[in-house]
């Protein structure tokens, strides 16, 4: 009797979207597809964070069910173990995830067989001080924002790059992405749009009043140092996820973080220019002369 390969990922994280009812259903097929298949699986919500870490460390690969945002999520959450990360798109755009949610039987078999490849995207860190005193350290896939907060007031930003004085932004905010985020909120400030295995940051101000209005591609390994000016609020985001609020003189560094992001990728390795003209709505065929 000939016997069944084993499967190439054993321990498997199932992260659905609490909101989504079909990512729970999803979840639920996927579970007894798995486990039929001698898979040690562990369920869970993609926004219990607390959850997630406890553990992560068990865990070979998530199987994120939902869309950019839960890829965001975890990216986060998975980068801190290595874990690679297989999405099933059951959002709007779906940039980041891999599946759409009637494929994920195929996708899965693929997987388990060993017939993919992983893509590895940078992530920047960020950190935030309050006189000479870091309070906290935040990473990010996309992005991060300063940015002014509910008052329609512009911040002054002094931006320095890798020490030196580039220039001081008044704008609504001052975003620096990544590649994986030049097509996100950077592309909808103007920013160019940059292939996902590049390591360079992206400087893109927001509304921008008789300051640099260009977007700035920077050299990888580059060091973007923010100070605020201001006489409210402001706020840093991350991921367009978790925001702190800033006061006056407090100060943002960002640079690439040491751990990166795995994703398991089915499609071949040009995918990216034709999802993005998918999700831009523009026709792939080709045309003649």
């Amino acid at each position: 009797m000939k016997e069944c390969p084993q499967p190439h990922f054993k321990h498997i994280g199932l992260l659905y979207h609490p909101m989504i009812p079909q990512s729970r259903v999803l979840a639920a097929e996927m579970l007894e597809f798995l486990e039929g298949r001698g898979v040690s699986v562990w369920v869970g919500s993609n926004w219990d964070e607390a959850a997630v870490a406890e553990q992560a460390a068990a865990l070979d690969l998530f199987v994120t069910l939902g869309g950019d945002g839960s890829m965001l999520r975890a990216a986060r959450m998975g980068s801190r173990h290595g874990i690679p990360i297989l999405g099933v798109n059951l959002g709007r755009l779906g940039f980041l995830a891999e599946l759409q949610p009637q494929a994920w039987h195929e996708g899965l078999e693929r997987t388990l067989a060993g017939d993919y490849w992983v893509e590895e995207r940078m992530m920047i860190e960020a950190q935030y001080w309050r006189a000479d005193q870091q309070i906290s350290c935040h990473e990010a896939l996309n992005e991060v924002v300063v940015s002014r907060g509910a008052l329609a007031r512009i911040v002054r930003l002094p931006t320095y790059i890798d020490g030196g004085y580039l220039t001081t932004y008044a704008a609504d905010g001052l975003i620096v992405s990544t590649a994986t985020g030049s097509t996100a909120y950077a592309l909808a400030a103007g920013g160019p749009i940059v292939p996902p295995e590049l390591k360079n940051m992206l400087l893109i101000p927001l509304a921008p009043h008789l300051s640099l209005e260009r977007a700035i591609v920077l050299s990888q390994g580059s060091v973007v140092r923010i100070k605020v000016r201001t006489d409210h609020v402001a706020i840093l985001t991350i991921d367009g996820q978790y925001q702190v609020e800033m006061a006056d003189r407090d100060e943002v560094v960002v640079h690439a973080s040491p751990r990166v992001c795995r994703f398991i990728r089915l499609q071949d390795r040009t995918y990216f220019y034709r999802t993005l003209m998918q999700r831009l709505g523009v026709s792939a065929n080709e045309s003649g002369d």
